[in-house]
């Protein structure tokens, strides 16, 4: 899922739409506040099975892939069910705060009560690193600072925290390019770089490697397809990174990734998106990075507008994938301004025993991009009832 800035947003919107991806609009800016004192319960465990919740609070668990499950320090299966909080991708590299509306104790706790026990966070290697031309206000220590203390009022609330890597460096003027005009992250790009890449997922890594807790996605939305014809050529690409066919900067692969968090002695679950904006995972399996620590999920995004959105596509391009290894879906939406796609895929997942994460809980137009909310007391939208209702109705 994109966030594109202000002065092209609505404009991209049916572009945006043919190239896979949903469109997120951009809105104003809360710092962060104190931390949180409550906890939340988390959600239910895989469909036909019982459910293991979080008693009040109770810290989020430690998860680890176990066979194509998710399993806590006791051995109980998991899953990740919840929602995306956006805006630590783009606020900052706009130079208009770190997060998009507020993210304080109440906030979250508006959050915990649809009985969510996940919330993934995008963010902005440029403004984690500090580069030159991000406002040091939101930038570097404070951009740090400001993504832990969130993290720690989640974890407060028993809500395991997914920090995700959105927007990334790199000038890129090929098959579905979104800012060309500009080598700086703000904008979704095919691929990771290898110039700071690496080196955001270290420091992520050293920053949270002790917290097991703390789920890393490796990147949001790979499209290294779009930039070239050949298939085979973008899956290793997206494995092995180098340089890459229509890419325009050199790559950092997800092996790469993966082996930059691993080498801190990190040993947190990481999930590794396919390509085709994370909707295609058919050679996931054939080009799964090694991971020494053997704690790995793959990540899928579905909306309603994107290629693979039906239950035969389903059954053939994710039942395969779903059966060898852990699933999350990070992204599930549509741009409908109503809740009947996802229903069909929350409901298939369920089947499944497979994890998935509405995008996005933020006060957005839900008819120009996927919003669950109209307020950060968390009244959902026509969209956010699904979401809501369903999860509530799992306890």
């Amino acid at each position: 899922m994109r966030a594109p800035p202000r002065l092209y947003a609505l404009a991209a919107a049916a572009a945006l739409a043919l190239a896979g991806t949903a469109l997120v609009p951009a809105a104003a800016a809360t710092a962060a506040s104190a931390p949180a004192t409550t906890t939340a319960p988390a959600a239910a465990g895989p469909a036909g099975a019982p459910s293991k919740r979080l008693a009040p609070e109770a810290a989020p668990p430690k998860l680890r892939a176990s066979g194509n499950k998710l399993v806590d320090e006791t051995g109980a299966t998991r899953r990740l069910l919840g929602v995306n909080r956006s805006g630590g991708e783009f606020m900052c590299v706009q130079g208009r705060g770190i997060f998009d509306g507020p993210v304080d104790d109440a906030s979250v706790k508006a959050i915990a009560d649809w009985k969510v026990n996940t919330v993934r966070i995008p963010l902005n290697e440029e403004c984690w690193l500090g580069l030159s031309h991000i406002n040091p206000a939101y930038g570097g220590a404070n951009y740090i600072a400001a993504v832990k203390a969130l993290v720690a009022r989640l974890e407060a609330h028993g809500i395991t925290p997914v920090v995700e890597l959105h927007w990334t460096h790199g000038r890129y003027t090929g098959g579905d390019s979104h800012c060309p005009d500009t080598e700086y992250a703000t904008c979704q790009k095919p691929m990771p770089d290898a110039q700071y890449t690496p080196a955001f997922w270290t420091s992520v890594a050293r920053t949270f490697g002790n917290d097991q807790a703390v789920v890393f996605d490796l990147f949001n939305e790979p499209f290294p397809d779009r930039a070239t014809s050949d298939l085979t050529a973008a899956w290793k690409c997206w494995r092995d990174g180098g340089s890459c066919p229509g890419i325009d900067f050199p790559v950092a692969g997800m092996q790469t990734l993966l082996n930059a968090v691993r080498a801190t002695g990190a040993k947190n679950l990481v999930l590794i998106p396919g390509v085709a904006y994370s909707n295609d995972l058919r050679q996931w399996l054939t080009y799964k990075p090694n991971d020494p620590a053997g704690n790995l999920a793959a990540a899928w995004h579905g909306y309603n507008f994107n290629t693979c959105a039906s239950e035969s596509c389903f059954d053939q391009q994710l039942a395969p994938v779903i059966a060898q290894v852990p699933f999350v879906a990070g992204e599930i939406g549509e741009n409908t301004c109503s809740h009947g796609y996802i229903d069909r895929v929350m409901a298939w997942l369920d089947a499944k025993g497979a994890s998935y994460l509405g995008w996005t809980w933020n006060t957005w137009d839900c008819s120009s991009g996927p919003s669950l909310i109209s307020d950060y007391n968390g009244t959902p939208t026509n969209f956010g009832v699904g979401l809501r209702d369903h999860l509530k109705g799992m306890q």
